[in-house]
């Protein structure tokens, strides 16, 4: 999942009246989908609430500047959001472990709690 701003300049409703689009791709749908049965129960439900706030976006396949990052099958994610976003949120901690806290070509990549953290201490958390 990534933090768009406002889907870098479209309108869309942004979750929570913070100001933020949460964006997705075909691919990360994919994957998740694959995933749910080995999750634990609820997680379909939790899924299918999430899934209602999320702007789909074209997945990026490629990426024009030099890219090291192994784990193959998790490049369109990184590429799709470099595109698409400012900031991608993942629990990945096996395939993203290296990258997690820095940034790619100025896309942060951070934990959804890192995040959280990151915008209440910059004063760009709304309080409900």
């Amino acid at each position: 999942m990534a933090v768009g701003p406002g889907h870098r300049g479209q309108s869309s409703t942004p979750p929570a009246g913070q100001g933020w689009s949460l964006l997705t791709s075909g691919y990360v749908l994919a994957e998740v989908e694959s995933n749910l049965a080995a999750l634990p129960a609820g997680a379909s439900d939790s899924w299918a609430q999430i899934r209602t706030k999320l702007e789909t976006v074209p997945d990026v396949l490629t990426f024009e500047w030099p890219a090291v990052f192994a784990p193959a099958r998790d490049r369109p994610i990184l590429f799709t959001a470099a595109a698409w976003a400012d900031v991608l949120l993942t629990l990945d901690r096996r395939d993203f472990v290296d990258l997690l806290g820095t940034s790619f070509y100025g896309l942060a990549i951070l934990k959804p709690g890192d995040f959280l953290r990151r915008e209440r201490a910059a004063g760009r958390l709304a309080r409900r």
